[in-house]
């Protein structure tokens, strides 16, 4: 079945289909559907397509009588010649088909002519008179089929096609998220590790400054007490006459509230300001309404001086706990 009956067989009018065909310069059944598709409306896509008419065999062969017959004939011999003649020449024929010289393939028209040329690069035709004999209803069904098959495996082919450059995105997408994702995980644990050394270095310097007032703490009693020159613990001192008694110490100030920040178990922080007299127990409520490290039991610590408080101090105000002003708690898990 050539293109133009499959055409018409899917339901074009045929001079719209040979129109498409003609004007996509035959390449082949896909482009003429676009074509007569995307044409469909056009104003003169019904105007009659005229194709090219057939060459009629011999209808430029002359024949020359008397000229080369080698004796000259009376004029009765001319006309019994010529009567006879007349009887003998066939009239010319019409070109019913075309054949493909170098493979053989007839082809109903000119149409079907450049097509097979374009596909096959084949240039040599000849004119038949031997008729191409119509496709039965099978055939032509087979044909229709075989067509959809092609149609059906070029769409498939795309689909895939589609579905690799989908794929091939989201691999990349995927590695440019993963890439992304390496990024911030290093900076969250530079974070972590520039927090943690500067944790280290409070307590270093928290230590320091202990030893530092332990150290004056000593010099002082030794001074106090003698072993710098000092008056003995229990010498009365003298006091001369006229002497401008020593000023009172000054009274240490007493605070009324502490600010405490919680070191929750995911390396967060939390802070919340209490009264002096409430006690660890109000502590451990108000962080089990505030943390985001989850419900797991814990235990408070503070890291210098180190101490673990237990259950058994959880009435114990955060005055006589020793956390007023201020002070950081560790929560670990029990």
């Amino acid at each position: 079945m050539s293109e133009i009956d499959t055409l018409v067989e899917m339901g074009f009018p045929r001079n719209r289909v040979e129109k498409a065909l003609s004007v996509t310069g035959n390449k082949g059944l896909e482009v003429a559907m676009e074509w007569l598709i995307a044409h469909s409306e056009d104003p003169d896509i019904d105007k009659p397509y005229q194709p090219p008419a057939g060459h009629v065999l011999g209808a430029s062969d002359t024949t020359t009588f008397g000229a080369e017959g080698g004796s000259e004939k009376t004029p009765v011999e001319n006309s019994e010649l010529s009567t006879n003649t007349a009887d003998t020449i066939e009239q010319p024929q019409q070109a019913l088909s075309l054949v493909c010289d170098d493979c053989g393939k007839r082809l109903r028209s000119e149409n079907d002519v450049q097509l097979h040329a374009a596909r096959s690069g084949h240039s040599n035709f000849s004119e038949s008179t031997e008729e191409i004999k119509p496709l039965t209803e099978e055939e032509k069904k087979q044909q229709a089929e075989r067509l959809q098959q092609r149609l059906k495996e070029r769409r498939e082919q795309r689909l895939e096609q589609e579905k690799k450059q989908k794929e091939k995105a989201r691999r990349v997408t995927g590695k440019r998220i993963d890439k992304y994702k390496g990024k911030v995980n290093i900076q969250e644990a530079k974070k972590i590790a520039d927090e943690r050394r500067r944790e280290k270095m409070e307590e270093k310097l928290a230590k320091q400054r202990v030893k530092e007032q332990i150290a004056r703490d000593k010099a002082e009693r030794a001074e106090k007490f003698g072993k710098g020159g000092g008056v003995p613990a229990n010498t009365q001192p003298t006091v001369s006459v006229g002497a401008v008694p020593s000023q009172p110490p000054a009274e240490k100030k007493q605070h009324s509230t502490s600010k405490l920040q919680f070191r929750l178990t995911n390396g967060s922080a939390i802070t919340g300001t209490f009264q002096a007299t409430d006690t660890l127990e109000t502590v451990c409520a108000y962080i089990n309404e505030n943390r985001t490290d989850g419900s797991t039991p814990f235990k408070l610590m503070t890291t210098f001086p180190r101490k673990t408080y237990t259950d058994g101090d959880l009435g114990m105000s955060l005055r006589d706990a020793g956390l007023v002003p201020s002070a950081v708690l560790i929560l670990t898990k029990i």
